[in-house]
């Protein structure tokens, strides 16, 4: 957490635990060990919350990994410490990361990593991408991702599915010509 910030408190604090519960230190070193492997950068892989957050809040590693799928994807890696140069860093792999075909709903916002808010999301948006490596050649993570399973019906085969009822609609089980009768009439 940034040291010009007062202590998160009630509300707030309980939301940020809940958060951090979700932390996985196994994906997150799985992550940390593949974006070794794909950069060949020295940088530990242990998959504490302390280290990951450092290995990769300014952004560098993250550009050095977009580069290592797909060269030039990232012109400009900004060395500098600056908290806005590093933001640039964070946004320009996640504009890569979405290039590459991870879902927005699996990225996360800048400041989930530079103000360490959601460090789950961001060991999430490493898996996913980890998924696609595999589309770059380079060794990947995590389950395989499904291929399509696309299906061609012959005409026949459409018109045949048209006069079938489907069980959603119900049954007619207990329904006479005069409305439905489950039991006993009521009497007035």
């Amino acid at each position: 957490m940034s040291s010009n910030r007062a202590p998160k408190s009630g509300f707030a604090a309980e939301a940020q635990r809940k958060i951090n519960s979700k932390y996985s230190e196994e994906l997150a070193q799985e992550s940390l060990e593949w974006i070794k492997s794909v950069t060949a950068e020295p940088i530990n892989t242990s998959g504490d919350t302390d280290n990951f957050f450092e290995v990769l809040k300014d952004g560098v590693i993250l550009c050095k990994l977009a580069n290592a799928l797909q060269p030039g994807s990232i012109k400009k890696v900004n060395e500098s410490k600056m908290a806005f140069k590093c933001m640039e860093n964070i946004s320009a792999f996640l504009a890569c990361a979405k290039n590459f075909g991870v879902p927005t709903q699996e990225t996360f916002q800048s400041v989930d990593l530079w103000e360490r808010q959601n460090l789950n999301s961001v060991v999430i948006c490493l898996q996913s991408l980890g998924r696609k490596a595999s589309n770059f050649n380079k060794p990947s993570i995590g389950p395989k991702e499904a291929d399509k399973n696309v299906r061609n019906f012959s005409d026949e085969q459409l018109r045949a599915g048209q006069n079938v009822i489907s069980l959603q609609y119900g049954s007619n089980k207990g329904a006479t010509q005069s409305g439905i009768n489950f039991g006993n009439t009521r009497h007035m």
